[in-house]
């Protein structure tokens, strides 16, 4: 059985776009389990509706552990309620997950256009440039994940558990150090669908150079236990747009604004990245070299 975890926070406008796409998918042996950390809306309702258990949560970390805690399955997927999955999903990954003989493995992200994107930012291709490509090409020597993490149980135990003393990028620590133990890999097969809320909430000039700034925080010095990146849990309740077309005219100095802001973060993101493989291509290029051998 595979055990699905979501942890949440008043999440009544994404949960049920998440559990209606793995209620829509062929594999059926799954249970959910919700982690909720106090929601006052409907999110425990509309869980219930779909058949979900409930337990109490926390912060992201918290929650997947208490819903690893009562989960009978032998594999865990940990997925963040803002995901989709893509029909065809759970098979393909329970499949590519078993025929390369991995413990735990994470998956491409892809983000789901709105209409608050500005048209010549590409987001699709960015999250490629700063995640997907960078994920790929480390899994080896620096793995890191987000968003969906699929592990086997006995895995999972004999690391505890997400670290709950970490205030962001968990995730990323959780595979690092489930790497050491067991074989780690970013699914090939798919990407995983998920709204960029954050990135609309916060603006994506400070978002994405808080994320380049903690990857460089972890890579120098380890895990953020204190909160310098400012983190907030469960803040974005904003609807994904139904695809009505927005009567406003556009902003063209706007526009113009976030596509130099765009640019600015992919030049620096570059910089940052060709940084980060001058450190790890001595150790990346020892671990082909074994490989091959």
């Amino acid at each position: 059985m595979l055990s699905i975890i979501i942890p949440t926070l008043n999440e009544e406008k994404y949960l049920p776009l998440l559990l209606n796409s793995i209620k829509e998918q062929n594999f059926k042996d799954y249970e959910i389990i919700l982690s909720d950390a106090g929601s006052e809306d409907r999110t425990i309702e509309i869980a219930k509706s779909y058949g979900c258990r409930v337990v109490k949560g926390g912060l992201p970390a918290k929650g997947r552990n208490q819903g690893a805690r009562v989960a009978n399955g032998d594999l865990l997927l940990f997925l963040d309620s803002d995901t989709l999955l893509p029909e065809g999903f759970l098979n393909r990954a329970l499949q590519e997950f078993t025929e390369r003989g991995l413990d735990v493995a994470g998956c491409g992200l892809e983000p789901i256009q709105e209409e608050w994107m500005p048209k010549f930012l590409f987001p699709k291709f960015g999250y490629d440039l700063f995640y997907n490509w960078p994920a790929r090409f480390l899994e080896g020597v620096f793995p890191y994940a987000a968003s969906l993490f699929l592990v086997k149980r006995e895995i999972n135990e004999r690391l505890g558990g997400f670290d709950e003393t970490i205030k962001i990028s968990e995730d990323h620590s959780y595979v690092r150090r489930a790497s050491k133990i067991g074989k780690f890999g970013i699914l090939k097969f798919s990407k995983l669908p998920l709204f960029l809320r954050r990135f609309q909430k916060e603006g994506i000039m400070k978002t994405g150079l808080k994320y380049i700034f903690c990857n460089l925080f972890n890579i120098s010095l380890g895990d953020v236990r204190t909160n310098i990146f400012n983190y907030n849990f469960g803040q974005y309740k904003q609807i994904v747009s139904t695809g009505e077309k927005n009567s406003k005219k556009p902003n063209f100095l706007l526009q113009f604004l976030w596509i130099i802001t765009g640019y600015a973060i992919v030049v620096f993101g570059l910089i940052t990245w060709l940084l980060i493989f001058l450190i790890f291509s001595p150790k990346l290029i020892a671990v082909r070299f074994k490989k091959n051998n």
